[in-house]
C-alpha cells in the first residue's frame, strides 16, 4: 500500500454488477469501482488482411514467410500483427513489441530493395516500470517451459545494482531458466529499482548469441563502484547454474517449499539480521545470521 495500490492475486473477476460499478471476484468478494480496465492481452488488427483474403494463423495473426511476404504475392506485412517464430522453441508466436517491429520494417525494406534479409524470429524481451520498481524479462518463462515439456532448472540470485559500499546501491533479484544438461539459456526475469534493464539486456544478448550458462561467469563488464559490482549479478547466475549442473548443490522453488517441509526438511535462513527483517516467507524458519 506504499503507493496507494492494493494488489489482489489468485483471483479473477467473475461478473460485474450495478452497471459495472461492482466487481465480483471468484471468492465472492465485491469491489466497488469508478473505472475498470481489463488488461487481458492483445489481438492483432487484421481486418485489412481478412478483406484482402490473406491467410491468417495463430490468434488471427498474419502469416508471412521468412521474407515477410504474405500468402498474396508482393504483399508484405510486419509488426505486431504478424506471426513470428519464437527463436528458442521455433514455434509460432505473437510478440507485440516495438523493437522487433522496427527491425522488421528495416528488413522488409531491404527485401523489397532486393537484399536477402530473413526474418529470424524473436525471443520477446520486455520491460515495465511501476512507481520506483522495474520488472523485465527475456526469452521463455517457467510456465511456457512446462507447457512445452522442456527439461529445465530455475534459479534466483539477489544482488545490488552497484557495489554495496558505494552510496545509493539498491537490491535486485534475477531469475534464470536453463537446460540442466547443456546449459542452454531459456530465459530470465528481473526486478529491482535500478540496473535491471542492463542485466536483462545482457542475458537477451547471451540468448541471441547462443551463449550458455558456462559462458556467464566469463563475461566481462565495465566496473567501478558507482556502476556495478566486481562479480556482477549476471556472473553470479552463471556460478550458481554451474553449481547445479555439476552437482555441487541442488535447489527447490518457492512453490515446492511446503511439500519439502512436510517431509521433515528444515528451513535454515543464514541471511544477516537486516536481510531477514526485509522480507521472509511465512513458514517455520531457523535463523542463524
Amino acid at each position: 500500500m506504499a503507493n496507494g495500490v492494493r494488489v489482489i492475486t489468485s483471483q479473477s473477476a467473475t461478473r460485474f454488477e450495478d452497471q459495472g460499478k461492482v466487481i465480483v471476484l471468484e471468492n465472492g468478494q465485491k469491489i466497488t469501482s469508478d473505472l475498470t480496465i481489463l488488461s487481458v492481452g492483445v489481438e492483432p488488427e487484421n481486418e485489412l488482411a481478412k478483406v484482402a483474403g490473406i491467410e491468417l494463423g495463430l490468434r488471427g495473426g498474419i502469416l508471412v514467410d521468412e521474407h515477410y511476404e504474405t500468402s498474396q504475392k508482393d504483399i508484405f506485412a510486419v509488426g505486431d500483427a504478424i506471426v513470428v517464430k519464437q527463436e528458442i522453441t521455433s514455434q509460432d508466436a505473437l510478440i507485440s513489441l516495438a523493437s522487433p517491429a522496427n527491425r522488421q520494417g528495416r528488413q522488409v525494406a531491404d527485401v523489397i530493395a532486393g537484399l536477402g534479409r530473413t526474418n529470424k524470429g524473436s525471443i520477446g524481451t520486455a520491460i515495465v516500470r511501476a512507481f520506483d520498481m522495474t520488472a523485465a524479462s527475456t526469452g521463455l518463462s517457467e510456465r511456457i517451459l512446462r507447457m512445452n515439456q522442456l527439461p529445465y532448472k530455475a534459479l534466483h540470485v539477489s544482488g545490488k545494482d552497484h557495489a554495496g559500499y558505494y552510496p545509493g546501491a539498491t537490491d535486485m533479484t534475477l531469475k534464470l531458466l536453463f537446460d540442466p544438461t547443456t546449459g542452454k539459456i531459456y530465459g530470465a526475469q528481473g526486478v529491482g529499482k535500478k540496473g535491471v534493464d542492463k542485466r536483462i539486456d545482457i542475458l537477451a544478448t547471451a540468448i541471441k548469441g547462443n551463449l550458455t550458462v558456462f559462458d556467464l561467469p566469463e563475461l566481462e563488464f565495465t566496473y567501478a563502484p558507482p556502476f556495478g559490482s566486481a562479480k556482477d549479478p549476471v556472473n553470479m547466475l552463471g556460478y550458481a547454474a554451474l553449481n547445479l549442473i555439476e552437482g555441487l548443490s541442488d535447489n527447490i522453488q518457492w512453490y515446492q517449499l511446503e511439500d519439502e517441509l512436510a517431509k521433515g526438511k528444515k528451513f535454515l535462513d543464514v541471511r544477516t539480521s537486516g536481510e531477514f527483517q526485509s522480507g521472509r516467507l511465512k513458514v517455520d524458519t531457523i535463523h542463524i545470521p
